[in-house]
């Protein structure tokens, strides 16, 4: 799995995913979803280094199946939430504090 942090003014947005994914584009219906080298390219990263992320994060994009069930299984997304766009499962996390 792949983790980037992106900081805007106070607010941390994490994305997350699965590595097989970078530079692809998913389209089913009217949704798409990119998963661009800059957005979710950061660093390899293991299931308790996201999780951590995932704590501090005000917003998180997470991607791909290993990466959701990373997410659920700490608790941060709802398995009941999660779209999936083109057979690839996608889950967007908003904290307010």
């Amino acid at each position: 799995m792949y983790l980037k942090k992106h900081y805007s003014d106070q607010i941390l947005i994490v994305a997350v995913c699965d590595r097989d994914l970078i530079g692809r584009c998913f389209r089913e219906n009217n949704l798409q979803i990119e998963v661009h080298r800059d957005f979710y390219g950061g660093e390899p990263a293991t299931s308790d280094t996201i999780a951590s992320a995932l704590a501090d994060a005000n917003v998180a994009n997470i991607v791909g199946g290993r990466s959701i069930r990373c997410a659920i299984a700490s608790g941060f997304i709802d398995p009941k939430k999660i779209i999936t766009i083109d057979g690839v499962p996608h889950a967007q996390m908003v904290r307010i504090r």
